[in-house]
C-alpha cells in the first residue's frame, strides 16, 4: 500500500545533504528508501534528539559502490557481506542496506541473497511496524500494514509468528520491547503464544545480547506491565527470578516523570530487586554487567543508610564524605521507590547531593607519626577513631583539636 505525501520528511531527516544520496542511487537506475526505525517513530510522533537513519536500495552492494564512487561519495565496507554499505555524508556515516531475502537461518544469523523486490526484503523483517519504508518526497510504502497497527497500537509479527522467531530469537526480547513502546490495547495472542514456545531459543543468544534487550525494555514507560508479562509467561526464567517489586518499579517509573528525573536502567533494574549482598552479585554476574554498574549495583546492596539521613543538611553531608555523589544520587531514588515514598522536597534534596561540597579529613597519617607513633597499624587505628570523631560531630573539628585528641589517644594505644 502507498500513501501519497503521507510523511513530513522534514521532521525526518535534519541535513538535507542526505538528500544528494537520493540522486546517487537514482542515476544509477536504482531505488532509495529510509526504512525501519526512524520511519516508525517519525510516523508516531515519538520525538528523538537525534534518529537513527537506515536505508534500503534495490541495488547490489557493489553498485552501490559504484555510483557513490561515480559521483564521488566516500563508502566504508560496514556489513558488505550481508549487503550494507556505509556512505559518508559530511561528518556521518549512512548505512545503506540491499534489498535481501533469507536463504537459511539458525536463530542467530542468516544466509541471505539479494533481490530486488520490496516487498520480499520487507517479509523478511520482524514486525509490521518495523516493515515501512519511505523515500525522499515523504511517500510511504506499506506492504503489511504497519501504519495501521501503529496508529491502533498493535504490537505483530509479520507472517507466521513461529518462523519470524525462529530466524533470530533475540525477536522475542524484541517484540516486548516495541509492545511496552508502542501497544495500546492486550498483547497478541499469537506472538506471545509463539514467544513462549520458542524461549528456549533464547539460551543460544549470548547474555549481552539478552541484557542490552532488556535494558531497553525496562526504560519503557510501561516496563513495569511489560516485566510482568514477561514473568507470568517464563520469558527469561533461565536467567532472572521473579520479583514481587513491580509496582515499585512503576512507582520509580512515575517519580522520575513527575519531576523530569533522568532515568537509569541499573537503578530499575535494582529497585526490581532489591537485592541483598549475595543476590546483588549473583545477578551481576548472571546478566555479566560491565564492571562499573557491577560495583555500583553491589555497593547498592551493601550499603544500607536509612531514609532519615537524606532528609537533613548534615546527613547527606555525611553520606556523601562516606559513599559519593552517585551513591547517595541513585540510592535516594531507590529508597524511595521500594518505601513508595516521596520526599515533599525531592529535587532539593537531589540538588544537594550534587552541589553540596564533601568535607574533606584534615589528617594524614604523617600528622601522627608527628604526634610520637610510628607503628602503620597503630597509625590506622588512631586515623579510623579520629575520623569517627569528625564526622560525629559534623565536621566541625578542626586539625588542631583532632591532633590533640590524637596526643590522647597515642596514650592509649602505646
Amino acid at each position: 500500500m502507498i500513501r501519497d505525501n503521507y510523511l513530513d520528511i522534514n521532521k525526518l531527516i535534519k541535513d538535507k545533504k542526505i538528500l544528494s544520496l537520493f540522486d546517487t542511487v537514482e542515476s544509477h537506475g536504482g531505488v532509495l528508501r529510509f526504512v525501519g526505525g526512524a520511519v516508525r517513530d517519525t510516523l508516531a510522533g515519538i520525538k528523538n534528539k537525534e534518529l537513527d537513519l537506515d536505508l534500503a536500495t534495490d541495488l547490489s552492494p557493489e553498485e552501490l559502490v559504484e555510483a557513490c564512487e561515480e559521483s564521488g561519495l566516500k563508502t566504508v565496507p560496514i556489513g558488505i557481506k550481508f549487503g550494507t554499505v556505509g556512505v559518508v555524508i559530511g561528518s556521518k556515516v549512512l548505512e545503506v542496506t540491499s534489498l535481501r531475502k533469507d536463504v537459511s537461518t539458525d536463530g542467530r544469523h542468516a544466509e541471505v541473497e539479494f533481490t530486488s523486490d520490496w516487498n520480499t526484503d520487507a517479509s523478511r523483517r520482524d514486525l509490521t511496524i518495523n516493515a515501512v519504508y519511505a523515500d525522499e518526497k515523504g511517500n510511504v510504502f506499506d506492504y503489511y500494514n504497519g501504519i495501521d497497527d501503529l496508529e491502533n497500537g498493535v504490537v505483530r509479527f509479520i507472517g507466521n509468528p513461529n518462523q519470524r522467531i525462529q530466524e533470530d530469537y533475540l525477536r522475542i526480547m524484541r517484540f516486548f520491547r516495541f509492545y511496552a513502546i508502542f501497544s495500546k490495547g492486550e498483547i497478541d495472542k499469537k506472538a506471545l503464544k509463539a514467544c513462549v514456545e520458542n524461549k528456549d531459543g533464547l539460551k543460544t543468544l549470548s547474555i549481552e545480547r539478552i541484557r542490552d534487550e532488556m535494558y531497553k525494555i525496562i526504560m519503557t514507560d510501561k516496563a513495569a506491565e511489560t516485566i510482568r508479562i514477561m514473568f507470568q509467561n517464563g520469558i527469561l526464567d533461565f536467567i532472572l527470578p521473579e520479583s514481587d517489586n513491580l509496582d515499585n518499579l512503576q512507582f520509580l517509573i512515575n517519580l522520575i516523570e513527575k519531576h523530569n528525573i533522568p532515568a537509569s536502567a541499573l537503578r530499575r533494574l535494582f529497585v526490581l530487586y532489591s537485592p541483598e549482598e549475595r543476590l546483588a552479585e549473583s545477578l551481576a554476574l548472571r546478566i555479566k554487567l560491565p564492571k562499573k554498574d557491577r560495583d555500583n549495583f553491589v555497593k547498592w546492596a551493601l550499603n544500607n543508610p536509612p531514609m532519615s539521613e537524606f532528609l537533613s543538611m548534615d546527613g547527606i553531608r555525611r553520606l556523601l564524605y562516606r559513599f559519593g555523589r552517585e551513591f547517595c544520587y541513585n540510592k535516594l531514588l531507590v529508597l524511595c521507590a521500594l518505601n513508595k515514598f516521596e520526599p515533599e522536597n525531592l529535587p532539593l534534596l537531589l540538588e544537594r547531593i550534587e552541589t553540596m561540597e564533601i568535607p574533606v579529613f584534615p589528617l594524614k597519617g604523617k600528622d601522627i607519626i608527628a604526634v610520637g607513633i610510628q607503628d602503620n597499624r597503630k597509625i590506622g587505628t588512631i586515623l579510623d577513631k579520629l575520623e569517627e570523631e569528625w564526622i560525629f560531630d559534623n565536621f566541625t573539628l578542626s586539625k588542631e583539636a583532632l591532633l590533640e585528641k590524637a596526643k590522647s589517644l597515642v596514650q592509649q594505644v602505646a
